[in-house]
Parts: structure tokens; C-alpha cells; sequence
């Protein structure tokens, strides 16, 4: 596994991580004895850039990643977010980076990492009533008292990027990015590169549609959150596919899975961008693991824009009352 850095002068981190979430929510049953066999995995392969939150399984997969972790801690490049509130039974109930909030997050992950640091704290989501740099604050706050080591955004606005780093220096912005969601290339990349910030692209396969084996809404389980998804639905869906069809061909030119060719595009979009693909599974960990290795040359690089150009994807990225929450 190759590495790259989190920003200008950044902390070193394996070139692609893994994201947890779907471990314990979102993506249908959970396997929890497979779940922490592919964390395992993951650090065997040198796959140390590990990524979780305190919403999801509301707190259940901080709790699953610190019990897979707590003997390698020291291989680990962790990084956790907070932000999103939810009750008990998972509801969602709002944005909250009151500073008082983030302290209190920050010492309940902790517990539940059974760790005494983390080392990249995200806001989750920004919230619209706080100002950016009270919230940043107190994130530097937790820096000072050796919580943290690095801090970040995820779903931030260019223009709430900028306020954050006058405040305390972020080492990266998490943000979807994959062949079908081009909208950072706009704005939003070109900031993070001139300030210096790393950026890490969640769901660069596409909440696993640019795998290839998502053609119907029933190859979902029924308890998946992706039915919900706009991309997921009716005519959105069938469009979304005759994308897919056009990359498996150049995939099977390129002798690689589909999923490799679309994180190898991502890959090869910049230095400074590490991909995060979740799975639950060891088989998809290794088979993403070696898309590090698939080298796409200009003319291949042509091809996929051409194929998957920004704004081709029909649908919007989350159900409509979540995209209220994004780009703030």
C-alpha cells in the first residue's frame, strides 16, 4: 500500500482508507466477526487510514472499530466525526457544533474507541447557528489538550473553509467525490488546494453503485438506506445504469473490476486526495486494496470523462431534506 499526505506538510497516511460505516448501519445486516476481520485485514494490507463517526449505529461502530483496533492502536490513523445528532432510537434530530457539544462528543468517542486520542476529528456537518469559528474553537481546544491531532470538515461551503483555517489549520475536508458526484471539482477541491488542506473522498464507488452489481432496486435489501436515495429510484436508476454499462467495457479493456477502474480514477485525480471506500467484507477490501496498483494513462483518463462527465448522474446525492445540510 502506497502513501500519501493529508494536506501541505500533513500527517502520512495509507493512499486509500476504509470506511465504516456500513459495518453497523445504513447497508443492510451487520456481521460483526466479519466486520472486525476486515479492519484486521485492512492493517495487514497497510491500509491504516481508518474512518468512522459517532452517528453511525449511533456510536455502535466507534464502538466496534475501538474493539477491533484496541491491540493495533498504534498502526491506526484514526479519524471520527461529530455533529449529526440522533436520539436513542436513531432518529435524526439536527446540526449541533456548540462548543460544550464538541467537548462532550469528543470525551464520548474517546470512551468508546478505547483510545486517549484521535487522530483526525471531523465536524460533521456544519451547523448553520453556530459561527464556523466558534465550533473550530473549541475543535483547536482538543488539539492544545493532546485529544486530537488533526483537525477536518466534511461537507463544508469554500467560503466556511476559509473561516475554519484562520481559526486553527485543517489538515483535510471529507467530501463525496466518484465518478458519478463531480461537484467539489468546481469550487470546492480548488479551495482545499490552495489553502493546503488534503481531501478525502467518501463514497468513491458511488454507495457501492459503481461496483456494477446494483442494477435493481432488489439487488438492495429491503432494510438498506440506499432505497431512499434519489440515484437508487425508478427512472433515476435506470439511467444511472446505462453509466455503469459504459464503464464495465473500459473495465474489461482495462483487464480490472469496475470497482478498481472507478478508484483508480479517483486516485488519479490528485495527490492529495485519498479515497475512503466502506465495505464489511474482506473480499471487497482486497479487491479495492488493489486498485493502488491499476495506472490509467491520458487516454483512458479521456475516456472515463467522457463516459462520466460531471452532472451526468441522475438524481440528487441524498433525499432532499439531507441535501439541506450539505455545502454550508
Amino acid at each position: 500500500m502506497k502513501t500519501r499526505t493529508l494536506g501541505t506538510n500533513g500527517p502520512a497516511v495509507s493512499a486509500m482508507g476504509l470506511g465504516c460505516m456500513g459495518m453497523s448501519e445504513f447497508y443492510g445486516a451487520r456481521d460483526e466477526p466479519e466486520s472486525v476481520a476486515t479492519l484486521h485485514q485492512a492493517l495487514d494490507l497497510g491500509i491504516n487510514f481508518l474512518d468512522t463517526a459517532d452517528m453511525y449505529g449511533c456510536g455502535e461502530n466507534e464502538r466496534l472499530v475501538g474493539l477491533a483496533i484496541r491491540n493495533r492502536r498504534a498502526e491506526v490513523f484514526l479519524a471520527t466525526k461529530f455533529g449529526n445528532v440522533r436520539d436513542a432510537q436513531g432518529i435524526f434530530l439536527g446540526v449541533n457544533g456548540r462548543p460544550e457539544y464538541v467537548r462532550a462528543c469528543c470525551d464520548a468517542s474517546l470512551a468508546r474507541l478505547q483510545t486517549d486520542y484521535i487522530d483526525l476529528y471531523y465536524q460533521h456537518r456544519v451547523d448553520p447557528d453556530v459561527p464556523i469559528e466558534e465550533t473550530v474553537g473549541a475543535m483547536a481546544e482538543l488539539v492544545r489538550l493532546g485529544k486530537v491531532r488533526f483537525l477536518g470538515l466534511s461537507e463544508a461551503a469554500p467560503a466556511t473553509i476559509r473561516r475554519a483555517a484562520k481559526v486553527q489549520r485543517i489538515a483535510a475536508l471529507q467530501t463525496e467525490y466518484s465518478l458519478w458526484t463531480r461537484d467539489v471539482e468546481a469550487e470546492i477541491l480548488p479551495t482545499c488546494r490552495e489553502l493546503g488542506i488534503g481531501f478525502v473522498a467518501y463514497s468513491p464507488l458511488g454507495r457501492g453503485f459503481l461496483g456494477g452489481k446494483i442494477k435493481h432496486a432488489d439487488d438492495l435489501a429491503v432494510d438498506d438506506w440506499r432505497r431512499n436515495g434519489p440515484r437508487f429510484q425508478g427512472a433515476n436508476l435506470v439511467r444511472n445504469v446505462q453509466i455503469v454499462d459504459r464503464l464495465e467495457s473500459l473495465a474489461a479493456r482495462k483487464h480490472c473490476t469496475l470497482a478498481q477502474l472507478a478508484l483508480a480514477w479517483v486516485l488519479a485525480q490528485g495527490e492529495d486526495i485519498v479515497p475512503i471506500p466502506g465495505t464489511k467484507r474482506r473480499v471487497y477490501l482486497e479487491e479495492n486494496a488493489q486498485a493502488v496498483a491499476v495506472a490509467l494513462t491520458v487516454g483512458e483518463l479521456a475516456e472515463l470523462n467522457q463516459a462520466a462527465p460531471p452532472g451526468i448522474t441522475a438524481g440528487a446525492r441524498y433525499p432532499e431534506w439531507s441535501m439541506k445540510a450539505l455545502n454550508r
